[in-house]
């Protein structure tokens, strides 16, 4: 019997898923290493996070993790003999800088605040656009087209360009260092995504499930409920994903319309280095917490993320 050589066009050779799996890897390392040096330099001591060549191994260390939750005052070696012995490891860490702990920082109000603000001009973001996006993809609406263009371009415009206008304009509504006033801003930004996105993965829900629906005596929001909304699940996860990193991240407008009792973290880190000295430690540890919430939200949502860039790739 003769071997039988032939292979599919379209299934790649071992060769091929070999060289693919090093160019693969390789990516994944180069784009960690710097976050992998971002969690190791909030382990570092001060004096080792500054060195010269850098350190790769060191002894591990709190003192970043406790001059990012707390604030210390330098004080002298009588003063720090008057004190009782110090209680936990933060106390302790600061006691051998000849410092104390005098209260906590205000990092955990600013991090509570990019919660807050994040996600709430997520959801904004997402049901806004997922209520024009299903107007636009079922309904006749006059001018859709330029409508849809004038959206679109409404995210071209770098938004720092309108940051003076929206200032004066903040100022004088009295939203300025205010939550709400920042969800409405994000949700403002977002919401021209929201709809492209969330418009692609509509059309691709055929139409004949909602007349169904709408034969077996559904009214149209309860077919769009039931019916379309299940359906485009995929989509508003991928969507409320790259809403969430643009508000999560989002600096210039943060640094310029807050400063107190609304500032997000992204401008409050590095106000971290002005405190004592170059606290790098405390800088990494922050970064590296402030990754946490949006590490986990797109790993929970990763399965319809993957799905949601290629829903429509393939059609029947």
């Amino acid at each position: 019997m003769s071997a039988n050589t032939a292979h599919s066009v379209v299934e790649p050779s071992a060769t091929t898923k070999r060289v693919a799996t090093v160019l693969v890897v390789l990516y994944a390392v180069i784009t960690m290493i710097p976050l992998a040096w971002i969690f190791s330099t909030s382990f570092k001591s001060p004096p080792d996070s500054i060195s010269y060549p850098p350190k790769i191994l060191f002894e591990p260390t709190l003192e970043g993790y406790c001059n990012l939750f707390t604030s210390r005052s330098r004080q002298t070696q009588e003063y720090l003999d008057s004190l009782p012995p110090p209680q936990g490891v933060c106390e302790e860490i600061a006691r051998e800088r000849q410092m104390v702990v005098v209260s906590p920082s205000k990092f955990w109000p600013r991090f509570l605040n990019s919660l807050v603000i994040a996600f709430g001009s997520t959801f904004l973001a997402v049901f806004l656009g997922v209520l024009s996006a299903y107007g636009f993809s079922r309904f006749k609406v006059p001018l859709a087209d330029d409508l849809l263009f004038f959206i679109l371009s409404t995210r071209m415009m770098p938004p720092i360009a309108v940051a003076i206008p929206i200032y004066l304009m903040y100022r004088e509504l009295g939203l300025t260092d205010t939550a709400l006033g920042m969800i409405l801003l994000y949700t403002a930004v977002n919401v021209s995504l929201a709809v492209w996105l969330l418009k692609g993965f509509i059309d691709e829900i055929p139409r004949e499930y909602e007349e169904a629906a709408l034969i077996d005596g559904y009214t149209r929001m309860q077919a769009f409920f039931k019916v379309v909304l299940p359906q485009a699940t995929t989509g508003i996860a991928a969507t409320a994903i790259f809403c969430l990193i643009f508000a999560w991240n989002e600096y210039a407008f943060a640094v310029l319309l807050t400063s107190g009792s609304a500032q997000t973290a992204p401008p409050f880190i590095p106000t971290i280095i002005g405190e004592g000295g170059l606290d790098w430690p405390a800088v990494g540890a922050g970064t590296t917490i402030f990754l946490v919430p949006i590490l986990v939200f797109t790993v929970l949502l990763r399965r319809h993320l993957l799905r949601g860039i290629t829903f429509g790739a393939v059609r029947k």
